[in-house]
């Protein structure tokens, strides 16, 4: 024992296990490269995976489209639309930063192997784009969402086991210097500068788990014919698109979420009509009427309150009490609504060097209208759908313009319906680039940890890979070949 100890702590000893340390260090890094460099590949087989698990029909559904060309092209029409669909997957922001992934060669060799087209010019596409009508498109993103919906992906999500949240809300899509088309809508400020500009109201599929999906775009716009007295607005808009949705969708139960530009009778009777749930936002000043009877309810229906607190798992010196109050069977012009308030107090301690800083609060006011039943069972569930109508803004809104699709990008300076049907494809390629992220095993593989990389990050390692890696076919059809189960995060 004392010998093999010496030996243990001989000169010689320690400099031939240096030496083989410095002999495992390459082996050791090279395995690391080989290992990152397949986990940047494998990217691109998700994204595989995704649409054909998803919608193994898709590119037949794309040759639906009416060909709008009067000359035969070397691209088929599904090509054009795949491209379109394309710009928005790998996040290219405009046709131009398409264009410089399109001269990577070995990119466009990975392109046809992944969708099966070569890969267009970006005028190419834009040629195509302009000529078909917004309306085919709209229908191809919505018969994508129907298959969805008829395998229920999205069941789990539901409020209160029945309704799917359904968020309403606009935003401003390009805006321009000049008129655009007859369609614009236009504003003066105050120093006379005219600006001109694109609107969209949209209605989009809202899930706890961070899904925001749109079912429905309704584009707010004046006459074609360039004559009207007010332009159009988005009480106006709803009435269309509350059109299309039941159209598209007409048994889907829905529970529409949205702020508080809506509580109006029209609205009302419009939900009541189609059999829709609501929970909208409710502001001091709307409805006086509706708020004087709930001052007078308030004293009668005193039974209806309730509290909850919660503390933070990780600072339970952090807590938040939120307080709620209803008021059921307000009147309002032969429709029955329901008034909920929940008072919202936050309560937190932050530690610096073990000294426990003095609490802070902050307090907010939350109140809705709904025309479903509150009862203490429900009534938190219920103030928690109506605050998910932010996620049609967050994880809507604010990903197509700043998470890499280029929303308020100029895609076509002239023609209003390619200007529509971008956006629409834009959608698609949210869509599914959603079911991807969402994916379970993408979030374990790319998101979990401390130190996970950005969405952005993981996007321009997936670039990176398009360029490098050489993909197996055998590998596409072993993907096409075999069953998933898909499971997304909850």
């Amino acid at each position: 024992m004392k010998k093999h100890s010496r030996l243990k702590n001989s000169k010689k000893f320690q400099q031939l296990k240096k030496s083989k340390a410095r002999q495992e260090k390459p082996k050791q890094e090279k395995a690391a490269i080989i290992a990152q460099k397949q986990k940047k590949t494998n990217i691109i087989y998700q994204i595989y995976t995704t649409i054909h698990h998803h919608f193994p029909e898709l590119f037949d559904w794309m040759r639906e489209i009416d060909e709008v060309r009067s000359k035969t092209s070397e691209y088929e029409i599904a090509a054009i639309i795949t491209a379109c669909i394309a710009m928005s997957l790998f996040k290219t922001e405009s046709r131009n930063g398409y264009n410089n992934k399109r001269e990577d060669l070995q990119f466009r060799k990975n392109y046809k192997k992944i969708f099966g087209f070569d890969m267009p010019h970006g005028d190419t596409v834009h040629n195509v784009i302009k000529l078909i009508n917004s309306e085919q498109i709209e229908k191809l993103k919505q018969t994508m969402i129907g298959s969805l919906l008829e395998r229920k992906v999205f069941r789990k999500s539901r409020y209160r086991n029945r309704w799917y949240r359904i968020a309403i809300d606009g935003s401003g899509v390009v805006s321009f210097n000049q008129k655009h088309c007859e369609q614009c809508h236009q504003k003066t400020s105050k120093t006379g500068k005219t600006t001109y500009f694109h609107t969209v109201l949209d209605a989009r599929l809202i899930t706890p788990n961070g899904f925001s999906i749109s079912l429905a775009s309704e584009w707010i716009e004046n006459p074609s014919d360039g004559n009207y007295e007010k332009q159009d607005c988005e009480r106006k808009a709803f009435k269309r698109l509350a059109e299309k949705l039941k159209k598209a969708y007409p048994r889907l139960p829905m529970i529409i979420l949205a702020d508080g530009l809506y509580p109006y009778k029209d609205f009302f009777h419009i939900c009541e009509t189609n059999q829709w749930a609501y929970c909208i936002t409710f502001k001091d000043g709307n409805l006086p009427t509706v708020w004087e009877e709930v001052y007078e309810l308030q004293r009668v229906q005193t039974e209806n309150k309730s509290q909850e607190t919660r503390y933070r798992t990780d600072n339970k010196d952090s807590k938040t009490v939120q307080s709620f109050r209803w008021v059921d069977s307000i009147d309002y012009k032969g429709h029955t609504l329901n008034w909920l308030e929940c008072l919202e107090t936050k309560t937190w301690k932050a530690s610096d060097n073990d000294a426990v800083t003095e609490a802070q609060n902050t307090t907010q006011c939350l109140v809705y209208l709904t025309n479903l039943s509150i009862d203490k069972q429900n009534v938190s569930d219920t103030v928690h759908t109506g605050r998910l109508r932010w996620k049609i803004e967050n994880e809507g809104f604010n990903t197509l313009k700043n998470g890499g699709y280029g929303m308020e990008h100029k895609w076509a300076r002239k023609s209003y319906e390619a200007l529509k049907n971008y956006f629409v494809i834009m959608q698609i390629g949210h869509l599914i680039n959603q079911l991807m992220v969402k994916n379970f095993q993408f979030q374990k593989n790319y998101l979990e940890g401390k130190n996970h990389p950005t969405l952005r990050a993981i996007w321009d390692d997936l670039i990176s890979a398009m360029k490098w890696v050489d993909i197996e076919v055998s590998r596409l059809n072993e993907i096409l070949s075999t069953r998933i189960q898909c499971r997304f995060v909850t």
